[in-house]
């Protein structure tokens, strides 16, 4: 069990351009580091912020969020990306991330912890079952 690391919000270009081998993981099509630093940017203008397991400077997780409002959720933290190293699953770290991303939405006023994940994604279901997350519905998308 993975236990001597930290979780800290990301700013720094280096640090954030450090994150692409892992979050590849669960975005594939990302493949260029400054394109990848660039989206994170401009996301950053829309709230989003990287936090970022580490050990040393090894990344071992990752949880992309941002603050949001609507009409179904009030005002709410979603999480955008979540992924840990494939070698250290189950050791903690997501639910680490995790508890930390909540702790955020706590501090900023939240009324909701929000996130999406696929339908196939079977594992990763029964983790947000037993991180207390409810499935409320579907999320629908049609490519442009």
């Amino acid at each position: 069990m993975i236990s001597d690391y930290r979780c800290d919000w990301l700013d720094d270009p280096d640090e954030l351009r450090a994150c692409l081998p892992l979050m590849r993981v669960l975005r594939p099509h990302l493949s260029d580091a400054d394109d990848f630093v660039q989206r994170l940017q401009r996301q950053a203008e829309q709230g989003y912020r990287l936090l970022a397991a580490r050990q040393g400077d090894e990344v071992l997780g990752l949880a992309g969020c941002r603050l949001q409002e609507n009409l179904l959720h009030g005002r709410f933290f979603y999480v955008d990306d979540l992924v840990t190293r494939e070698d250290l699953r189950s050791q903690g770290i997501g639910e680490r991330l995790l508890d930390e991303a909540r702790a955020q939405a706590r501090r900023l006023g939240c009324a909701n912890f929000v996130l999406d994940t696929a339908l196939g994604n079977a594992r990763g279901q029964r983790f947000y079952y037993r991180q207390g997350l409810l499935a409320i519905g579907m999320h629908f998308r049609e490519v442009l």
